[in-house]
C-alpha cells in the first residue's frame, strides 16, 4: 500500500493533478481523502485544497 499527497492553490488544478495520477499510473485506488483549508492574510482569503490518494501499485 502507497500514499500519494497532492496540494493546489486552486480546485481545478488539484483535480487535474489527480486525474492526471490515476490516468498515467498502473495503480489500483483504494481512497481518496479531500480537504480544504483556508487562511485570511490581510483582507485576502487563501485556500489551500489537497488530496491523499491510497493506492496498491498494480
Amino acid at each position: 500500500m502507497k500514499v500519494k499527497l497532492f496540494d493546489a492553490e486552486d480546485e481545478l488544478d488539484l483535480e487535474e493533478d489527480i486525474n492526471n495520477f490515476i490516468n498515467n499510473t498502473s495503480i489500483e485506488v483504494m481512497e481518496i481523502k479531500y480537504q480544504v483549508g483556508v487562511g485570511i492574510f490581510s483582507e485576502e482569503q487563501i485556500f489551500c485544497f489537497s488530496a491523499m490518494i491510497v493506492y496498491f501499485d498494480k
